[in-house]
């Protein structure tokens, strides 16, 4: 059998560009599904849950078991409140004013949804900011980087000049963790540039 084809359920082009650091095939589909909080979810859950929903929207596009579907969602936690996508300049000011001169959290969900079953990790990076003016905010703010980015900044770009230290996964922050994203992919027989050629030559037993 052929290996099963790679979904990358996400129209983001850091995670593309991040999958394309591990070397996977893969095509992109976007989930386009609901990401409202529930009453009383907590981040974790939410996350947990948006990246399981994304797998699962786009995996009932495509007939098992020839695709895999990777998902993910990205979320920035301060005070165990989600900090979404500002819609306005009143709100990524807000945003910016509040993370300036402290800690938050930034979690990741990554999940992978095959024929059989959907394996799902949620890995958490704290985060630093460094005490920002309001000088500094609306500098920021007049680019056009913070607008399609939870916490509105992007530590890859621009926004890692806020960033003083982090305590965990950088590429988590940027929106797919490699490390739980590779290990996801390896035990699922999805090649990498980091699989064994080895794993890739046909068994030459009885030859």
């Amino acid at each position: 059998m052929d290996e099963p084809r790679l979904i990358l359920a996400s129209a983001s082009p850091r995670r593309r560009e991040l999958l394309d650091q591990l070397g996977a095939h893969y095509i992109c589909e976007p989930a386009h599904i609901d990401e409202s909080q529930r009453v009383g979810e907590s981040p974790y859950h939410y996350v947990r849950r948006m990246a399981e929903e994304k797998a699962a929207a786009v995996a009932a596009r495509f007939r098992a078991p020839c695709f895999m579907v990777l998902a993910a969602d990205t979320t920035v936690v301060r005070d165990d409140r989600i900090l979404g996508k500002p819609r306005d300049d009143s709100e990524a000011m807000a945003i910016l004013t509040s993370l300036s001169g402290r800690w938050h959290t930034v979690l990741t969900a990554v999940c992978l949804h095959t024929a059989v079953s959907t394996t799902c990790e949620v890995v958490e990076t704290r985060v630093e900011f460094a005490t920002l003016s309001q000088d500094d905010c609306e500098a920021y703010l007049s680019t056009a980087e913070p607008w399609d980015k939870a916490g509105a900044y992007g530590i890859q770009g621009l926004g890692g000049a806020f960033v003083r230290r982090i305590q965990g996964s950088y590429s988590n922050v940027v929106g797919l963790p490699l490390w739980e994203t590779w290990r996801l992919l390896s035990a699922h027989g999805i090649v990498t540039a980091l699989t064994p050629a080895s794993s890739n030559e046909p068994s030459s037993a009885g030859q």
